[in-house]
Formats: structure tokens, sequence, C-alpha cells
């Protein structure tokens, strides 16, 4: 990946509904090239899609929990079970396995504390395996980037 393909995810992370002849320009190549440079990223996975940005009070998702799961049992089958759950509650819009405790962190989406509380004991303590959970509450969102800053190629090398 070279200085040209890290321009090109910067913007269109920035913006990524930029017609190609306007990225084109802000990186400074013809149409057609830009335009084989960003299907490669995406073909070879680099750009694995586009995505809206929507307010999560707007589709009754703005009240949002920090949950720390810690799990009782850690074996394969159980391990497996829990993650199946975890896949299908719309609830969690994320949810990362960690090393050390507590064994995953989940974010909770849901419209306010009553529909948590309802969510937390009729499904979440339920889940295969858990032991505890610890659960925070968003206060203020202070930053939310979307997507991650592309490092400038001089500080990284390139990879492939």
């Amino acid at each position: 990946m070279d200085k040209t393909d890290r321009a090109i995810l910067a913007h269109l992370m920035t913006d990524g509904r930029l017609a190609n002849t306007e990225l084109a320009d802000l990186v400074g190549l013809s149409p057609s090239p830009c335009l084989r440079r960003v299907r490669q990223l995406e073909s070879s996975g680099v750009i694995t899609g586009y995505h809206a940005s929507v307010d999560p009070a707007a589709i009754g998702r703005g009240f949002h929990v920090l949950v720390h799961v810690e799990m009782a049992v850690q074996d394969r089958s159980t391990i497996e079970a829990f993650e199946a759950a975890i896949a299908d509650l719309d609830e969690v819009v994320h949810c990362l396995r960690l090393f050390g405790q507590p064994d995953y962190v989940l974010w909770v989406a849901v419209p306010d504390i009553e529909k948590y509380e309802r969510f937390y004991m009729a499904q979440l303590t339920g889940l295969p395996g858990v032991a505890r959970t610890n659960s925070q509450f968003t206060m203020k969102t202070v930053k939310s980037t979307p997507g991650l800053p592309v490092p400038a190629l001089a500080s990284h090398p390139a990879h492939g």
C-alpha cells in the first residue's frame, strides 16, 4: 500500500460518498486509475464496506451501556454458544473477546434504562457460561471517530 492508497482511504473514510472524479482530483490521479485503486482496495479486503452515520437516538438506540462479562466456564462449547447467542442479539452492537479480565466487553444500544433492564434480566444474564456482569452507563460521548486514522506512509512501512 503506497501513499496514494493511503490518501484514498483517508478521503473515503471522511466521506464515503465522494464521486470517483472528486476523489481522483483529491489524490492527484485521473478517474480511471483512481477507480482501479479503489476496486483493488475493495477486492483485497482493505475497504470492507461503506456505511451511513446515523444518530442513535433517532432510531431508538440512544442509551448506550458498556457491559463487562466474566465467564464461569471457558471451555470451547460454552464460548461458542455464548458468542453465537451474542451474535443474535440486536441490542448488542459490538462485542470483543479479551485476554484477561473481563472475558468480554459488550456495547449495548437500547432506547432507555427501562429497556436495558428488561434486556439484562431476560437475555443477558441467561447467556451460556455467564458468571458476572458489570454495566456502565454512558454519560456523554466525548469522541467517536468513524473508521481509523490512516498512518502516514513515512512512519509505517508498507505491508505487501
